[in-house]
């Protein structure tokens, strides 16, 4: 036997799980690919919206931004929702998570039904709850502080969980056996761990909630969206682009401004707060100051926002009173005779999803490579490449959705390309974080054998983060799916239009089939991605 060949034969055989997985990501790429084509996505197609952009550019500009006075009441309402919005979430969702987490939770009952609640928060659709809460309790806040804070849910929820159970149990194990109470050891065990991670999700919520106020404000509640889907309504586009201007530069500030502040939290040296011989209480070092200082200005910013939000607790309780008629409605599901229509519209969908994900994937790739600091050829590049995304990031897709819309015309290319640009922003951001999060000594010992810069990047760091990226691009594959439904209320093609449309003539059923369509399409794309994670684990 030759040497060759016993070499060939000691080499571990792939796998069938592994190969099987394999030939799953290959397909879902494949569908991308025809999905584009099929979609009528390709360069002829850019080409022919040029014209369509420059008249819309005409029509745009100069921008006419409303009043100092108005934009300002826009942007408080606006903010005071968002705020109180995810400040509901977070309250309702720390005790979700002490019941959900597998080394909190009192008996497995109450695990799986909050881990069920946490999902289904998240399978509803806040346009969804809107319409059902702006039914409830009228236009207003109301119906979108309830809609956002009970979405967000989902979310939040479920990350809050999995920061519980990522603990260190000495600290917890530590308050018990002095004798502590549940609620003791939870306050002084658990907490004080979490903290960080907690104000981190929720800080990251917000920004996410900010974005989807304009989504809402298409369904009639109050703020700066209300405003953007009125002046859009009247094809008043230099009001409309103004104003989504507005939300972007919001959007950008808030990035900055919780990315400080998680900065700030997450890197503060607790071990300086430590109380020295012969004192009961921490000293007051900087770093103190600085939370506690944080803190203040949080609580004041949560107050001003209720109070701005104007949130009626007697209008909640009446409200809740008509809550039993209203769900009522949506049951049970009803085709109102278009079920076809429904699946090929479903369809429709799961084609703009794939599309935008390739798309959003083949664009994001190379800029999150320069924007990850270990890669970039330079700090300048790698920072340029960082504001670029923050900035993609800041732009509602539901305003790429109308822009694409006036460029391109009704349909799915609309939606598409709303969903690509978009896309490019997280997946961007992910692609980035994970090249940065790779093992360094992997990198040195390939460098260390005289490889180039490019070598050490395609032998060391691409296989390291490659695990990673198809996780986030079956991530933002449940996104697209998820935000495809939901731009069809612009036009952008796809199941949307008729949720829209059969909330608008009250056929309340048929949004119910709609939405559990969207629902079991959305569970198959994560049980292939949790089974994906679980064999490339």
């Amino acid at each position: 036997m030759s040497r060759a060949v016993a070499e060939r034969r000691t080499l571990p055989a792939p796998s069938g799980p592994g190969m099987a997985a394999t030939v799953v990501v290959l397909a879902i790429l494949g569908a991308g690919v025809w999905a584009a084509s099929d979609l009528g996505i390709n360069v002829a197609t850019l080409v022919d919206s040029v014209g369509n952009a420059a008249d819309f550019a005409r029509r745009m500009f100069p921008l006419d931004f409303p009043s100092a006075g108005e934009l300002l009441r826009l942007c408080g309402t606006t903010l005071a929702i968002v705020v109180s919005a995810t400040l509901l979430s977070v309250l309702l969702s720390v005790p979700a998570a002490v019941l959900a987490a597998g080394n909190t939770t009192p008996n497995a009952a109450a695990r799986v039904g909050s881990r069920a609640a946490i999902v289904l928060a998240r399978a509803v659709p806040d346009v969804v709850l809107a319409i059902v809460f702006i039914r409830v309790f009228g236009l207003g806040s109301m119906a979108g502080v309830l809609a956002m804070g009970l979405h967000s849910v989902g979310m939040v929820g479920k990350l809050y969980a999995d920061a519980v159970e990522q603990i260190d149990e000495g600290p917890r194990t530590a308050v018990r056996a002095g004798g502590a109470g549940r609620s003791q050891e939870l306050a002084s065990g658990v907490l004080p761990q979490v903290l960080p991670a907690f104000v981190s999700t929720a800080l990251h919520r917000f920004d996410i909630n900010l974005r989807v106020s304009v989504l809402l404000g298409f369904v009639g509640v109050d703020g700066l969206g209300f405003a953007i889907a009125s002046a859009f309504r009247e094809l008043d586009y230099r009001r409309g682009m103004a104003l989504a201007f507005v939300v972007l530069v919001l959007c950008v500030l808030a990035e900055l401004l919780s990315g400080a502040i998680r900065r700030a939290l997450t890197r503060a040296p607790l071990s300086r707060a430590r109380p020295a011989p012969g004192r009961i209480s921490p000293p007051w070092t900087p770093s103190r100051v600085r939370r506690n200082v944080y803190g203040l200005v949080a609580a004041l910013v949560v107050l001003a926002s209720l109070w701005g939000a104007e949130l009626s607790p007697a209008g909640f309780v009446d409200g809740l009173s008509r809550l039993g008629t209203t769900l009522g409605l949506f049951w049970p599901p009803e085709t109102g005779g278009i079920l076809p229509d429904l699946l090929t519209a479903l369809w429709v969908t799961v084609k703009i999803a794939l599309a935008a994900t390739l798309l959003g994937a083949v664009l994001a790739l190379p800029i999150g490579v320069l924007a990850a600091r270990n890669v970039a050829p330079s700090p300048r590049v790698g920072a340029v490449f960082r504001g670029l995304i923050v900035l993609i990031r800041g732009i509602p897709e539901l305003v790429l959705a109308v822009v694409f819309v006036v460029l391109t015309g009704l349909g799915e290319v609309a939606g598409t390309l709303a969903l690509a640009v978009g896309a490019v922003g997280l997946l961007g951001k992910l692609v980035a974080d994970s090249l940065e999060e790779v093992d360094e000594r992997v990198e040195n010992a390939v460098r260390a054998t005289g490889a180039t810069r490019w070598q050490v990047f395609a032998s060391a760091t691409v296989p390291q983060a490659a695990p990673a990226f198809v996780g986030h691009v079956l991530y933002q594959l449940d996104v697209n799916i998820r935000s495809a439904t939901l731009l069809g209320i612009v036009g952008a093609g796809g199941i949307g239009f008729y949720l829209q449309n059969a909330s608008r003539v009250l056929e309340f059923g048929v949004v119910t089939t709609v939405l559990l369509l969207v629902f079991a399409l959305a569970m198959a794309v994560e049980l292939i991605a949790v089974w994906l994670r679980r064999v490339a684990g």
